[in-house]
């Protein structure tokens, strides 16, 4: 269970790292608290696995590149094993394992479709199985918040 400091802190930096120099000395300043108390606890929800990861999320369509979601079809006892070469690949954004006869959803962006399909490609003969893939036309929502300062695990 997140503390209230934890929370806090979590929710705040859904809105974005402040840029400048001394970033989260001004969130320690915003949420009362310490610049080493908030390093504190970021690495503590780091280890405990509660934070992923901390850093930029770029626009890969403002950058340039496309987008696809993909899904294969894996018999059960090579699901986990296929799930973990998929999930390696430099260019696979989220991996999912899924109670679905296509079992292992993934998204993955590249430069152009035709370096989609040289990965899809690659995936489809490693792995053995056909890729299903359906690429984005349109982005609607991009970004998940998740509002934990009011929640409280019982």
């Amino acid at each position: 269970m997140l503390a209230e400091t934890e929370r806090r802190l979590l929710d705040r930096l859904q809105q974005g790292l402040p840029l400048e120099p001394r970033p989260f000395a001004r969130l320690a300043e915003e949420l009362g608290l310490t610049e080493s108390q908030v390093l504190e606890i970021l690495r503590f929800l780091k280890e405990q696995g509660v934070l992923r990861h901390l850093g930029a999320s770029p626009d890969s369509h403002r950058l340039g590149f496309v987008t696809t979601l993909a899904a294969v079809a894996v018999p059960g006892e090579k699901t986990e094993e296929a799930a973990w070469k998929i999930a390696a690949r430099p260019e696979v954004t989220h991996c999912y394992i899924r109670r679905h006869r296509m079992n292992i959803w993934f998204t993955l962006v590249a430069r152009d479709f035709d370096e989609v399909e040289r990965i899809l490609e690659g995936i489809s003969h490693e792995l053995g199985v056909e890729v299903r893939h359906f690429p984005a036309e349109r982005l609607f929502k991009l970004r998940a918040t998740f509002r934990l300062e009011s929640y409280s695990k019982t």
